[in-house]
């Protein structure tokens, strides 16, 4: 289990209302949370090879440790075996994905944002 670290992507062409964060998860990986609740159009795209592994997208007004599981706009909980894009439903301040189960287990986690306007 390893715990990493995103990368973030600006698109200047968008000003500052775009952004894109990206994991990259292995077997049992845990990524660190990111606090952009500014931005509260979201959806998770999650691809790559899976090896069995069940990825699960987490968020926290609080602690950023436990979190819960969020949902898509149909209630349903964000855990995935497959690739899938799924809108978010829940705005919350920190989000981010865990990994469980699976060998062999490489999964991109791309997480796109828009603000709907300036601060």
């Amino acid at each position: 289990m390893a715990t990493i670290t995103p990368t973030i992507t600006n698109y200047p062409q968008y000003g500052d209302f775009c952004k894109r964060v990206r994991w990259l998860l292995g077997n049992a990986d845990v990524g660190v949370p990111v606090d952009l609740g500014g931005f509260s159009d979201r959806s998770v795209h999650v691809s790559g090879t899976f090896g069995g592994a069940t990825i699960v997208f987490k968020g926290s007004n609080n602690d950023s440790v436990s979190g819960v599981v969020l949902t898509d706009p149909q209630g349903n909980a964000i855990t995935k075996t497959s690739e899938s894009i799924e809108a978010v439903t829940e705005l919350t301040q920190t989000v981010w994905p865990e990994s469980s189960g699976g060998t062999g287990t490489a999964v991109i986690v791309d997480l796109f944002m828009h603000k709907v306007y300036g601060p």
